[in-house]
């Protein structure tokens, strides 16, 4: 497998895992990077200030965005020795793996060989090329986590509710929530899967709980999980900064491997049948309203098989008082795209310019926009943030812009105007007098063309030239283009040296001759 490059969001989640005082293997379990890139990223950032006990307000965007310039250096572009090692030994693996021997013993083998590799690296090397882990193992109950520490979270299809006004038939899915160590649970309607419900379920979660649970255990949703893998899941950037934003981790659980959300599993048939068999509602308030009550009273106060307790119980007693308080507000849900720096400076979001700096014409560039800030950042790192514009509108910095530019992009009259005067005051007047137009940008070409004669001619002659118009009360620039392009053929003419080769004949006569002379004065 080639070499994946770390995106930022990873990296600042990395990072707020370690300020949150876990260590790589414990990030590593629940982060795409191994262990050797959060090494690698912990260094980074400590070696640029990064302090342990300063908190998660260091991870600003410049501090993240430096700490991404440092791993762009020298990144490697393939897997380690480890992995080259175990490649070696392929087919050998290959026959252990026919023959059910398990990882563990594998690595005890290949050290007999004097190959010696981390178990985790065979794990996933077995995992890449054999289809998984060659053993099934037997399993055991799992010892419950410590209360608040764990909410697992899985959709469940429930059925239809037809529309009275239009008669439509719409389905309705139910996001389970259920809390590992009391089994409360919480549920949240909607008619589709969106990243949007899913937040928004998330938020009513923890209102209705009354904080916020450590890590979330969620099934493999693509408004979470965009690439599901056993030890290097891939999640998606939008939900990651929304659990920065709420203060939770995401532990999603494997494909295919219910048990690794076993109390949510369970709830989806109680729910089911308990709540949804046998009801008939009006619209999707009124069943929202109604499975609230169900996990409040119906799944809430019942006895629990396994526990023999109250859910809700339990919850009140020991999970409530420790859980983290709930964000306040709504989370602004941001939009990302990939955009290309288009040949104007400026890149198209969501129907709307934004100017980048220069230099980045043709490249790629990512833009996180909520619905009050966008944010370009190339290579990981922040180059510009503009405030949000509606569809159809622009936002231009002018720092952005060519500077012998800007003023013919943003119709800068005023500009324009001064830059005529820095070459004469009348050739500011003829100017001001050309843009005096109901539609002056129309006439912004006519007054460049006019600064240019003051870099061919020199800005004294276009100065006079354009006083000369202005005494003949003509704003035509061509007119002044002609009168400097004759006066520069008269001096031309006058300056002409006489030859001196001219040979004057015997007889001819002297110059004085040809005088006119007035009547009545003597030569």
């Amino acid at each position: 497998m080639a070499f994946r490059e770390v995106p930022v969001f990873e990296v600042r989640e990395v990072l707020r895992l370690w300020l949150d005082g876990r260590g790589l293997r414990s990030i590593a379990a629940v982060t795409p990077p191994d262990r050797k890139t959060i090494r690698r990223v912990v260094e980074v950032a400590v070696r640029l200030g990064l302090d342990r006990d300063g908190g998660a307000a260091q991870l600003d965007d410049e501090f993240v965005g430096s700490v991404m310039s440092e791993l762009a250096v020298g990144r490697p572009d393939r897997h380690g020795e480890s992995w080259a090692a175990i490649a070696g030994e392929h087919d050998r693996i290959a026959g252990w793996v026919d023959t059910k021997v398990p990882v563990v013993k594998m690595c005890e083998l290949l050290a007999r060989r004097s190959v010696v590799v981390p178990e985790r690296t065979l794990h996933r090397y077995v995992a890449e090329h054999f289809g998984g882990t060659p053993v099934a193992g037997s399993t055991v109950p799992l010892a419950d986590c410590e209360p608040g520490a764990e909410l697992q979270v899985d959709w469940a299809k429930l059925g239809f509710i037809v529309e009275l006004d239009t008669g439509r038939r719409r389905s309705v899915w139910a996001l389970l929530f259920t809390s590992v160590f009391s089994r409360h649970c919480f549920v949240w309607l909607s008619h589709s899967q969106a990243l949007d419900a899913v937040i928004a379920g998330f938020d009513a979660a923890w209102a209705f709980f009354g904080g916020v649970f450590a890590v979330v255990i969620p099934d493999n949703m693509k408004t979470i999980v965009i690439d599901a893998d056993a030890t290097d899941p891939r999640l998606n950037q939008a939900f990651v900064e929304y659990a920065q934003w709420a203060g939770f981790f995401v532990d999603p659980a494997r494909v295919r491997a219910p048990q690794d959300k076993a109390r949510v599993e369970r709830n989806v048939r109680f729910l089911k049948d308990s709540f949804w068999a046998g009801e008939s509602f009006v619209d999707l308030g009124e069943a929202q309203a109604a499975v609230e009550d169900w996990c409040r009273v119906r799944a809430g106060m019942r006895t629990h098989g396994t526990t023999g307790l109250r859910p809700i119980e339990v919850f009140v007693e020991h999970e409530a008082p420790v859980l983290a308080p709930a964000p306040a507000g709504r989370y602004d849900l941001p939009i990302y795209r990939d955009a290309k720096v288009a040949r104007d400076h400026h890149v198209q979001i969501a129907k709307a310019l934004y100017s980048v700096p220069g230099g980045l014409i043709g490249q790629t560039v990512a833009v996180r926009a909520d619905t009050k800030l966008v944010k370009i950042y190339a290579r990981g790192v922040l180059v510009k943030t503009h405030a949000r514009v509606p569809a159809g509108h622009r936002s231009t910095d002018v720092e952005d812009l060519p500077a012998e530019r800007t003023a013919y992009a943003l119709r800068d009259i005023d500009r324009l105007v001064a830059d005529a005067s820095a070459h004469g005051a009348a050739v500011g007047e003829f100017a001001k007098v050309v843009l005096d137009h109901p539609l002056p940008w129309t006439k912004m070409r006519q007054v460049y063309k006019l600064l240019g004669p003051c870099r061919r001619y020199g800005d004294d002659r276009t100065d006079a030239a354009c006083r000369r118009a202005l005494d003949a009360e003509t704003d035509s620039v061509t007119v002044v283009g002609r009168m400097l392009e004759r006066a520069l053929e008269a001096e031309t003419t006058e300056d002409d040296p006489v030859p001196d080769n001219v040979i004057r004949g015997r007889f001819a006569r002297s110059d004085d001759h040809f005088a006119v002379t007035p009547s009545g004065v003597t030569r």
